[in-house]
């Protein structure tokens, strides 16, 4: 009862980092727009079509290539192009088709923008088209840079100062930051404090991972970490529904924040972590919150904490001899993580994993709402597609393996990418179920490297192999946004091609990364390696690094500290 109490709590706040990582696809919608003008319109003219408002004209737009001609009140015609506006020399009658002389002029008097369907974004509120189209292009990018610091920086903090803090600070800050985010005055606050909410967010996430799985038991514990990711996609879900609802950015950006409002305020009674009490060795405060636990779930001989640490201490004192006590304090290094070819070979491969289940799941995300038919809809449903997906992955990984299931869905998810290459542009419903296949094959994936990764490496490297195997992931996430805005660069290629792009560029690292996986060991049903040499022997017996590394504690006392969870979960640096 009370893991169960502290898990959903913690994991309800998960729901606001899948919110504000995906918060800019609304946000930051670039409307149909053309040059403004200089006086008061009379009559408006688009090919065959007039009228007296530009209002009236934008049903008709189709492409970033029409221009609109207008006829002011002192008579003088305009041709208004998206970036730039032709004045007219001869203004005798208003035609469509004019081949005279005309003068061309910047939009000096701002822009006029289709507000049919947003009334406000970002873009519209500070002009960020035609040469400032860049700046509404980094404000993805320089989320996600901030999230990939976010992870380094609170993830470090969480070991040195505890849990229970950083995720006090963190939640508090995504509400705090979000708010202030609808408030900003200008592009430059905006993209500061969205950068701060980045890396509260990450952070929070980072951390709640790890919580969560400390306090939750071994049985429990991998449908418990896999569906932190379900609470993500939540998040995912309601951006799809607030999005629709609300069509001005700023008020949309506050009812997004104050969503999980209702975590903020109650945040402050979690309590700390056993793991991390007892690794500061305060003994006394882990009993505390033993005892609670006991109390909430009516355990009548709760857990003792000088018992166990009498069993943990002698097992150690009994297995460091000679110079294995120089190796034990050993401060290992990335280097370690390629100390021969078969833990190199795991190593790169494990990298690719990361980086390209990072750069699908963006991929497929952010590109979603450029597919056709309703953008909301199509957001709704990638994130609703996860929910299955993670269901799937934790049933196969305990009846098929870590490995079986990675490969064939790794793959799988290759071929979906190319498949969508060959689906005619107008099965727009065909096209939107493909690319929800392709979410759920390589979300399967995403959610499954993270434990396949911690089992693959030694306790005394696994936080150095988890935690650049995240960096890893931050860097595909990095690169996502710029893979979907490539399209507006590459005018030479239709929109819908250039996502099939890099859905066909996730394709080929999905399916090479699948193929690596073939030649990773398989972990399920096997402990937990201590030491290199131990990790180079799973699943083959080649030579190993040669290095004199710390014994493996004994059986019974791994087990007694695993049932208790004093196996410390390294955070994600």
């Amino acid at each position: 009862r009370f893991q169960a109490c502290v898990y959903f709590a913690s994991v309800f706040q998960a729901m606001s980092c899948g919110i504000h990582y995906l918060a800019s696809v609304f946000m930051a919608v670039t409307p149909n727009f053309v040059c403004g003008f200089p006086g008061n319109v009379s009559s408006v003219l688009f090919h065959n079509s007039s009228a007296s408002s530009i209002e009236d004209i934008w049903t008709l737009w189709t492409s970033t290539e029409n221009y609109i001609v207008v006829q002011l009140e002192n008579g003088e015609i305009w041709e208004l192009d998206q970036c730039s506006r032709s004045k007219r020399e001869v203004s005798l009658d208003l035609a469509y088709e004019y081949k005279g002389n005309k003068s061309v002029f910047p939009c000096s008097d701002g822009f006029l923008y289709d507000d049919t369907k947003w009334k406000s974004t970002v873009v519209t509120q500070w002009d960020l088209v035609c040469d400032r189209e860049w700046l509404a292009k980094l404000i993805q990018p320089m989320f996600m840079l901030g999230v990939l610091i976010g992870a380094v920086i609170f993830g470090d903090i969480a070991d040195r100062l505890g849990r229970q803090r950083v995720i006090w600070f963190t939640s508090a800050g995504q509400f705090v930051f979000g708010i202030a985010v609808a408030f900003t005055f200008d592009y430059y606050s905006f993209v500061i404090v969205r950068f701060l909410l980045a890396m509260v967010s990450s952070g929070y996430l980072v951390v709640a991972f790890v919580y969560v799985t400390e306090f939750v038991g071994i049985k429990a514990r991998t449908w418990a970490s896999m569906h932190v990711h379900a609470f993500f996609a939540m998040g995912i879900m309601v951006v799809a529904l607030v999005g629709f609802l609300v069509r001005t950015w700023w008020v949309y950006q506050i009812f997004l924040s104050i969503a999980t409002l209702p975590f903020v305020l109650c945040c402050w009674r979690l309590p700390e972590t056993p793991f991390w009490l007892l690794s500061e060795e305060r003994y006394e405060d882990a009993q505390k919150v033993i005892d609670t636990m006991a109390r909430w779930n009516k355990v009548s001989t709760p857990c003792k904490v000088s018992e166990l640490c009498s069993v943990q201490q002698d097992d150690l004192a009994s297995g460091r001899t000679g110079d294995n006590d120089m190796s034990s304090t050993k401060k290992h290094t990335i280097l370690d993580l390629f100390c021969n070819w078969q833990i190199a070979r795991r190593t790169i491969t494990v990298w690719l994993i990361w980086f390209t289940g990072s750069l699908g799941y963006y991929v497929f995300s952010l590109s979603s709402v450029s597919l056709g038919g309703n953008e909301y809809l199509n957001l709704f449903l990638i994130g609703a597609v996860e929910l299955p997906c993670y269901i799937i992955a934790c049933l196969a990984m305990d009846k098929l393996g870590r490995r079986n299931t990675l490969i064939p869905f790794l793959i799988l998810s290759a071929l979906i990418c190319v498949l969508i290459m060959f689906i005619p542009q107008d099965f727009n419903i065909l096209i939107i179920l493909a690319n929800m296949a392709g979410k759920f094959s390589i979300g399967v994936a995403f959610g499954l490297i993270y434990l396949y990764t911690a089992e693959l490496y030694p306790t005394i490297v696994r936080s150095l192999a988890v935690g650049s195997g995240s960096m890893m992931c931050r860097v595909g996430s990095v690169v996502a946004p710029f893979c979907v805005y490539l399209r507006s660069v590459w005018i030479f290629m239709p929109l819908v091609a250039t996502v099939y792009f890099f859905q066909l560029l996730v394709g080929i690292m999905a399916l090479l990364s699948g193929i690596l996986t073939i030649m990773l060991p398989e972990t399920l049903g096997k402990p937990l390696t201590n030491t290199l040499v131990e990790a180079t022997g799973i699943g083959r017996n080649k030579k190993s690094c040669q290095e004199k590394t710390p014994p493996a504690h004994s059986g019974a006392a791994l087990e007694k500290i695993e049932m208790f969870g004093q196996e410390r979960v390294s955070t994600d640096k």
